[in-house]
This record gives C-alpha cells, structure tokens and sequence, in this order.
C-alpha cells in the first residue's frame, strides 16, 4: 500500500491522473513539497489522452507530437520520477472538511487526510439519454470517450459506418478514430446553426465521406434486429432524411464531472455544475482547490496541464503561508 494512505496523512492529495492532476503533482514535487498524493479510479494513470491514439499531443510539454497513450506515459513518467506517489483504483468517495477524503481502495475502505486538496476529475460526454435523443436502444450506440477505450484498450472495432453526432473538436477526434481503425463513418449531424469548431475543419469529413449536416435534430434511431440501421433526421430546411449506418456515436456537450463537490456541499455554478472557485482556483471550502476541465470550457490536454501548473503555484503559496 502508498505509504500516504498507510499513514492516512500528505501534504497534497490530487483527484485525478489526467494531464492536469500529474501536472500539479509533478510541479508541486518539484518545489520541495513533501509529500504529494495523486488518487485515481482507473487502473492507469494518464486520463483521457491514454484512448487518444492520433496526435497531436505533447507539443508544449515535452516539444514533440505524440500520440495521446505516449503522451499520458510521458506525463506519468515525468510525475514518478519526480518523486510524485499515484495511487491506482483508488476512488475518492467523499469530501469532508479540512482535507478529509474518503476512500475506497483495493484493500478496503480508508480516509486521507491532506492539508490541501486538488480536484482535477475532468469532464464528461453527454450520452444519448441526457440528451433526450428518441428512437430504440440498439447495439452500436456509444459516446467517443467509450469508442476510443474500445478501439485502444480493448482492441474492439464495434461498427463499420457510423453516424457522428456533433461538431466540436472531440467529434472531429472521434472521426480519426474511426478512420485509424478502418471505420468509415458515413455523416456527422449538428443540431446547432452553425459547426462548433472553426469553420474549414468541417470540410474534413466530406473529404472522407462523411458530410456535416448543419442545423439537423434526430427525430429516431430504428434498426429491424439487435443493431442500429439507420437514423432519421430533419434539416435547416425541414426537409427529413433517413441515414443508414450501424452506430451512433455521440460527441462533445461535456459537463463537469463534479458529483464529489456536489455531494460535499460545494457552493457550485448554477449554468455548468462546476465547483465555484477564486482567482487562486480555491473552491468554498478552503482546503479544496479545482483545475483542468472540471472548470468549463472544456480545453485541450496542453491547456489542461498550464493550468494544473498555474493553480499548483496558488497551492503552494497557500502552503507557505500556512
């Protein structure tokens, strides 16, 4: 076991291995901090980037593109070697006052208590059934964080031509995951007015066979067996069309994975969810501070670790100033 959580006690615990946990971690290791503790659910650090399997990545932080598994070993490296602890399927299941975390560990269930907290638990898709999304359940309906842990981690291809729903950046990394793995989606749909990301990126599904569909609501997703067949649209014009395809990939429309704040009695943002924080990062509760893509917008993984480093220095300051 971590020697931190054998003792129950460090001087910063950090919610979440993604880019912006290790990069506070690793940052606050190398600034004489003592003893620095990084929680995470998952079975391997790294977050996110560890189911990205194009570039780019690490361009800011390491001054070469990489691939999002690359990447994340990269980030884990850089934080052991510094001497960070990070412990593995460790879920943090409740925030108490000043610093205190309850635990649920391979060895049972625990507390740590730490003079400061940092919670980097990232963001999440929205899936089709917040979205409110009609028409039958069938198999090949999936968001991109879980089709790119199916083509990485599990080495699965779960559909051949697939619809994308939406336009931001995540849609457009679920569309080079599809066509890395030999899957050739077929459309992507955005119900807003105009694409989410900058306008020529949007070219690039056409290129690839899969047109955007601007304006356009989902009126049914139908299939005859187990399997998706087809989606049923309605554009700008009125007009409806029907798609065939074998999935349904929804992307994009993230919120705050802040369920932990929220159960703690965190003050928290009426229109996003998010902890409520100061300039320094400092949620309501003084011993809890919050980074990365729990705080909206959703950024990049190179944002996301500027930012665990900026509100590191505000944590060490704290720390100095006891």
């Amino acid at each position: 076991m971590n020697k931190a959580l054998e003792t129950g006690n460090c001087d910063v615990a950090v919610v979440g291995a993604g880019p912006t946990g290790l990069a506070a971690a690793t940052y606050l290791k190398n600034k004489g901090v003592q003893n620095v503790l990084v929680l995470d659910r998952e079975a391997e650090a790294g977050g996110i980037p560890r189911h990205c399997g194009h570039p780019p990545f690490g361009l800011l932080e390491y001054k070469r593109i990489m691939s999002g598994p690359a990447y994340a070993r990269a980030l884990t490296r850089t934080a052991l070697d510094a001497g960070v602890d990070i412990a593995l399927k460790t879920s943090v299941t409740g925030l108490e006052p000043d610093g205190r975390l309850t635990l649920a560990t391979p060895d049972g269930s625990g507390t740590l208590t730490a003079r400061r907290v940092l919670l980097a638990t990232g963001a999440r898709e929205t899936p089709r059934a917040a979205r409110f999304v009609p028409g039958q359940r069938k198999l090949g309906i999936t968001t991109t964080g879980a089709l790119q842990s199916m083509v990485h981690l599990k080495e699965m291809i779960p559909f051949k031509s697939p619809v994308i729903v939406g336009s931001e950046r995540v849609s457009f990394s679920a569309l080079f995951t599809c066509r890395m793995a030999g899957v050739n989606p077929v459309a992507m749909v955005e119900e807003a007015s105009k694409p989410s990301v900058w306008r020529p990126f949007c070219h690039l599904g056409r290129l690839v066979g899969a047109p955007l569909f601007i304006q356009s609501e989902i009126l049914d997703i139908r299939g005859e067996g187990d399997r998706v067949e087809y989606i049923h649209i309605q554009d700008a014009r009125g007009w409806e069309h029907k798609i065939p395809c074998d999935g349904v990939i929804f992307t994009g429309q993230f919120t705050p994975d802040s369920a932990l704040a929220r159960m703690a009695g965190f003050k928290l943002d009426p229109n996003t969810g998010a902890p409520v924080t100061d300039k320094t990062g400092r949620c309501s509760d003084p011993a809890y501070f919050a980074a990365g893509n729990l705080l909206p917008p959703t950024n990049m993984s190179m944002n996301c670790w500027r930012q665990g480093r900026k509100i590191a220095k505000q944590i060490l300051k704290d720390l100095n100033a006891g």
